[in-house]
């Protein structure tokens, strides 16, 4: 009971501060937005003309694809914050209160995944013009599947800001990191157009089963195996980032 009070009372006070200054969420939802209106209809002209293209409709492949996107670099920057807080001594003077370590982590990363929620949302309402169609049961699946990648990248970025404890040595991690998950997801076109040795590597990326899983639930196809996979392996992969970050909030706020 205690840690699920403590951690309503951080996610309150993170959420607050971010509604004070949106600028992130704005800032986050600006480049998925002028990927979908410039480099949508582009991808619509190939999926006409490009056999091996998955079907579905090109913004029914695109989009999925750009919540993806959102929910990575939306989640793996959130240590910049944590840092400013450290700075600031917030973290330090938490650090005298009996909160919870754990509720200090959980709470700041739900409000991480409330605002990735609320920015797959509007992106979805922003791309229904283009031609997008997802079945309302698939959209609530696929809010989940957003939600456990913000609740893995979110409390690994929280990890490195507390172990590294300098934006300038951040910034070049997670972008190393990001940027390789990026590229193998399939993000911005499907990886069954990629060569075989590509399609092989790309399987060891965790995003890319999310990113087959995601575009599964918008085409309506609960059944396929894509899904079942892909939930399961970010909710492994959610409590290990969750464990990893607890341990780790344990010790830098003892």
């Amino acid at each position: 009971m205690k840690v699920a009070r403590d951690t309503w009372l951080i996610f309150e006070r993170s959420m607050f501060l971010t509604l004070r200054n949106p600028v992130w969420i704005i800032v986050g939802l600006l480049q998925p937005f002028l990927y979908l209106v410039l480099f949508g209809p582009l991808l619509k002209s190939i999926a006409e003309n490009t056999p091996g293209f998955p079907p579905g409709g090109a913004f029914n492949i695109f989009v999925p694809g750009l919540l993806i996107q959102i929910a990575l670099f939306g989640a793996a920057f959130v240590g910049f914050g944590l840092i400013s807080e450290m700075r600031s001594g917030v973290v330090e003077r938490m650090r005298v209160t009996p909160l919870s370590r754990f509720a200090m982590l959980l709470g700041r990363a739900f409000r991480d995944v409330v605002v990735l929620d609320v920015q797959a949302l509007v992106l979805i309402a922003l791309a229904l013009p283009f031609g997008l169609k997802i079945d309302p049961a698939g959209l609530l699946v696929a809010l989940s599947l957003l939600s456990l990648i913000g609740l893995t990248m979110a409390p690994l970025s929280y990890t490195l800001a507390l172990i590294l404890k300098n934006e300038d040595a951040l910034a070049p991690v997670v972008t190393t990191i990001s940027l390789p998950l990026l590229l193998l997801s399939g993000i911005l076109l499907p990886l069954t157009l990629a060569p075989d040795w590509l399609q092989t590597v790309a399987k060891i990326n965790p995003l890319s089963h999310a990113v087959d899983a995601i575009r599964a639930l918008f085409n309506g196809h609960f059944g396929d195996p894509s899904v079942g996979f892909g939930v399961a392996l970010m909710t492994v992969l959610a409590i290990l980032a969750l464990a990893v970050a607890s341990r780790t909030f344990g010790r830098s706020a003892a």
